[in-house]
C-alpha cells in the first residue's frame, strides 16, 4: 500500500463509504480509513434497515436532495447483487395544528408536487387497521418513499469502491493529522498516509478527530435505543403496511417516532426521536435495556397507536445520533483550509442522503464545487458560529 494519495477519507461509515465509491469511479486515487470495519454496529448505520422519505419534515430544503438520493439508491441496486431498498410508502400523522414536523411535511410534498394524499385520523384507521389515530388528527400517505437496507448499502458501495482501485486501512483508530497548504498527513495507529486532499466523515468522532484541524465542530452526539417487537404479520407486513414518521403528545410535552413494518419475522421496529442523552461514543453503554426507557418509551407509543405491535421484544439495540444546534447536517469545505471537506451532524436523519452526500463530497474533493444546493448545510452559518469562534475561525 503506498502512502500518498490523491484523497483520503476519514470514516468509512455511510457519508464516507459512499463518498469512496465516488471518487474511485472516476479514477481518483483513494484511501478509507475507519477505526472498526465497516459495515459494523459501532456507528450510526447498523440495525438492518434506514427509512427514506422524500416529503421532508425537517425543512422542504431536503427535498432535491432526497429525490437524488433516491435516484442513487435505485441506481445502486441495479448494479449490485444486493438488496438495497423496498418501497412500501410512508405514512407521517399528529395533531392538526400542533404538529410542525408533519405540516412541514406536507407542505414540502406539495411544493415539489410529490405523490402524496392527505388523510383524516378515521381514513387512516380505516386504511390501515393496525393503527389507531384519533378522528382529529391529520396525516399524509406518501407512495413512493419506503426503506433502505443499511449494512447492504454499505456493503454495495465498499465493494464497488474497492472494484474501481479504492483502497482501505481498517480497525485502524486516527492519532492527528496535520494540514498543509495543499496537502495533509494522517496518522494512525498502523502508520502515516499523506494525500492531496482530506475528507472528514466520522460520524460520532468527528468532533474528537475536528480537534486535529483546529475545528470546534458543535457535534453532539447521543445514545439512542431502537427495538423490535413481535406483531400481528397480517397487519403490519410491508405487503400491506408503511413506514412512519409520527410527532404525539407526550406527558411533557411532545415526541416524534419512527417505525417499519415486519418482514421474514422481524417484528414492527421502532424508535424515539431524543437528542437528550449525551454519550463519549468511545465509552458509552451500548447494552440494550441498561436503561429502564430503552423499550419502555416506544412501547408505551406501539400500546397507545399500534396495539397489535405491541407484542414480545424480539430485540433492541442502541444506535448513536450525532446532531448540530439547529439539527441541520455539515457538508462544506473546511474554513481555513479548502482542500479538507467535512461530512457531519446526520442526526438521526442523514443515511437516506448517504448516496447524494456521498456524491456531493466527492466532487467537493474533486473540484472543489457542487451542482447541488447545499447552502443550507454551511459550516459558516449563524446557528454554528458561537462554537467555531471559540477555536479562533
Amino acid at each position: 500500500m503506498a502512502n500518498h494519495y490523491e484523497v483520503i477519507v476519514v470514516g468509512a461509515g455511510s457519508m464516507g463509504m459512499a463518498a469512496g465509491y465516488f471518487l474511485a469511479k472516476q479514477g481518483v486515487k483513494t484511501l478509507l480509513i475507519d477505526s472498526h470495519d465497516p459495515p459494523h454496529a459501532q456507528g450510526s448505520h447498523h440495525g438492518d434497515t434506514r427509512i427514506i422519505r422524500h416529503a421532508y419534515g425537517e425543512g422542504r430544503e431536503y427535498v432535491p436532495l432526497a429525490l437524488r438520493s433516491q435516484e442513487l439508491w435505485d441506481e445502486l441496486e441495479k448494479i449490485t447483487h444486493h438488496k438495497i431498498f423496498t418501497r412500501v410508502g410512508s405514512i407521517g400523522f399528529g395533531p392538526e395544528g400542533e404538529s410542525a414536523f408533519i405540516d412541514e411535511a406536507i407542505a414540502s410534498g406539495k411544493e415539489y408536487n410529490l405523490e402524496i394524499d392527505l388523510l383524516t385520523g378515521k381514513e387512516v384507521n380505516e386504511r390501515w387497521p393496525g393503527l389507531t389515530v384519533p378522528d382529529d388528527y391529520i396525516a399524509f400517505h406518501e407512495h413512493n418513499s419506503g426503506f433502505l437496507y443499511s449494512e447492504n448499502c454499505i456493503k454495495a458501495y465498499r465493494e464497488l469502491a474497492e472494484h474501481h482501485g479504492a483502497e482501505f486501512s481498517v480497525n485502524n483508530p486516527v492519532v492527528d493529522i496535520e494540514v498543509f497548504n495543499d496537502s495533509v498527513k494522517v496518522v494512525t495507529d498502523k502508520g502515516t498516509f499523506t494525500a492531496d486532499k482530506l475528507i472528514l466523515s466520522g460520524g460520532a468522532w468527528n468532533g474528537k478527530i475536528a480537534k486535529s484541524l483546529n475545528l470546534n465542530l458543535p457535534i453532539t452526539p447521543t445514545r439512542q435505543p431502537v427495538a423490535w417487537f413481535e406483531a400481528d404479520e397480517s397487519l403490519y407486513s410491508t405487503n400491506s403496511f408503511p413506514t412512519f414518521m409520527v410527532e404525539v403528545p407526550t406527558e411533557t410535552s411532545k415526541a416524534i417516532y419512527y417505525g417499519f413494518p415486519t418482514f421474514n419475522g422481524c417484528g414492527v421496529k421502532a424508535g424515539r426521536h431524543e437528542y437528550i442523552d449525551e454519550i463519549d461514543p468511545d465509552t458509552m453503554n451500548r447494552d440494550f435495556g441498561s436503561d429502564e426507557n430503552d423499550e419502555g418509551h416506544i412501547r408505551e407509543f406501539l400500546e397507545r397507536f399500534m396495539p397489535q405491535a405491541a407484542g414480545k421484544l424480539n430485540r433492541g439495540a442502541i444506535c448513536i445520533y450525532s446532531r448540530t444546534p439547529d439539527g441541520h447536517f455539515i457538508i462544506d469545505k473546511h474554513p481555513e483550509h479548502p482542500h479538507i471537506s467535512i461530512a457531519a451532524g446526520f442526526a438521526g436523519h442523514g443515511f437516506k442522503f448517504a448516496s447524494v452526500v456521498g456524491e456531493v463530497l466527492s466532487q467537493l474533493a474533486v473540484s472543489g464545487e457542487t451542482p447541488h444546493d447545499i447552502s443550507i448545510f454551511s459550516i459558516n452559518r449563524p446557528a454554528l458560529k458561537p462554537q467555531l469562534e471559540t477555536a479562533g475561525l
